[in-house]
């Protein structure tokens, strides 16, 4: 038995228990369904149900995939354009219809669960899921497991988008920033464990006025802080700046300032010991580029400036 089927049997084991003692609830209770569901939209919590052995990759995928017929994905569900819950509280944007189309050459569906950003490498390496999809940047160090989010366990990253970073201001821009040059000396707004924070770190041993550092859990706090006036700029990936510079109350409040920094690729995030599934992933990802499914997702959500052309592996720096 490999250790990923040890890991999963565990998982799928605690969800039939769970779900067990949900129906002795119910048989109890009467007809007491939530239809809200942790996790959004994009699955079902009904257990192993078996994929589509027609599609074109299912092959390609290990066999407790196969049986299952599912890839659970852990994602922080707060990051609009790329991940985000819609106003039908549905997972919606870049990732999760990327996720679809991926589990359509598969043959499994793709069911995202929401989770803190900098738990998610630890949360796939403890078994909660069994890959991470969330705008996370492919790093030497996530890989190996140095960074401060991979709870020491590293992964590999099937890389299947491209960006950096960008500063999102107040409209007007009223302090005139149009560098990270230009944000010392003023409260700058960030996510913690991302590629952002770590730009608002290393750009603080440039000042000789200190940044004052705004570090949240998720990126919509950084995006009211902004609003509210608690900072003057915020640090974000450049795809979701420019969403929220041209969503955000019509498109009156916010603008993108600078040029986009430091663009890097994004990557699925996979344990280090399922190359199996690491392997299907690229060559997923590899398919829909080439039959023009990833060219559509991505000219719907504006994001064609990220597209990339081959699927590679650990292609981060």
């Amino acid at each position: 038995m490999t250790a990923r089927t040890t890991r999963r049997s565990r998982r799928l084991a605690a969800a039939g228990a769970l779900a067990a003692a949900a129906a002795l609830l119910l048989g109890a209770c009467g007809d007491q369904t939530d239809e809200g569901g942790e996790g959004g939209g994009g699955g079902t919590a009904e257990g192993a149900r078996g994929g589509d052995p027609s599609a074109p990759l299912y092959d390609r995928l290990p066999e407790d995939i196969q049986r299952a017929g599912e890839i659970a994905v852990g994602s922080d569900i707060a990051y609009a354009p790329i991940e985000f819950y819609n106003d039908q509280d549905e997972v919606d944007g870049i990732d999760p219809a990327v996720a679809e189309a991926l589990g359509e050459v598969l043959g499994v569906e793709f069911t995202f669960h929401n989770g803190t950003f900098d738990q998610l490498i630890v949360g796939m390496n403890s078994d909660r899921h069994d890959i991470v999809m969330s705008a996370m940047t492919d790093t030497a160090e996530r890989q190996q497991g140095a960074s401060e989010d991979a709870g020491g366990g590293g992964a590999d990253f099937v890389n299947y988008f491209r960006a950096g970073s960008a500063i999102l201001v107040e409209a007007g821009n009223p302090e005139g920033i149009e560098s990270l040059d230009d944000l010392c000396g003023l409260t700058v707004a960030a996510q913690q464990g991302t590629a952002n924070e770590t730009l608002v770190t290393e750009q603080q041993e440039a000042c000789d006025e200190p940044i004052e550092p705004l570090i949240s859990d998720v990126d919509t706090d950084s995006i009211t802080a902004l609003q509210t006036g608690r900072a003057q700029a915020v640090i974000t990936d450049y795809p979701v700046a420019l969403y929220n510079a041209e969503t955000a109350s019509g498109g009156d409040l916010f603008d993108v300032t600078g040029d986009q920094i430091d663009a890097a690729p994004y990557g699925i995030a996979v344990p280090k010991d399922e190359p199996e599934l690491r392997d299907a992933l690229q060559a997923a990802v590899q398919e829909i580029i080439d039959n023009g499914t990833y060219g559509e997702i991505l000219a719907e959500w504006g994001a064609e400036a990220g597209a990339i052309t081959e699927a590679t592996v650990n292609a981060g720096e």
